[in-house]
């Protein structure tokens, strides 16, 4: 009996190292893509900033063309 439950307790063991690295891999995997959004919601918020610049640019050249033609 003892010898059957030390068995089953090693068993058990197995699978939850085996839950424990699925779980790990799938970690990984999110970060990964967690990191992949953060860099394009990055680059994204620094093309906003320079389509802002060139935008405000264009109305303060056409806000001269207006004043002196």
């Amino acid at each position: 009996m003892s010898n059957d439950l030390i068995l089953e307790y090693k068993e058990q063991i197995k699978l939850l190292k085996e839950q424990v690295e699925e779980l790990e891999k799938s970690n990984k995997s999110k970060d990964s893509a967690n990191k992949r959004c953060l860099q394009k919601l990055e680059n994204a918020t620094m093309d906003l900033e320079k389509a802002k610049e060139t935008i405000k640019d264009l109305k303060e050249t056409n806000q001269m063309l207006v004043e002196h033609p």
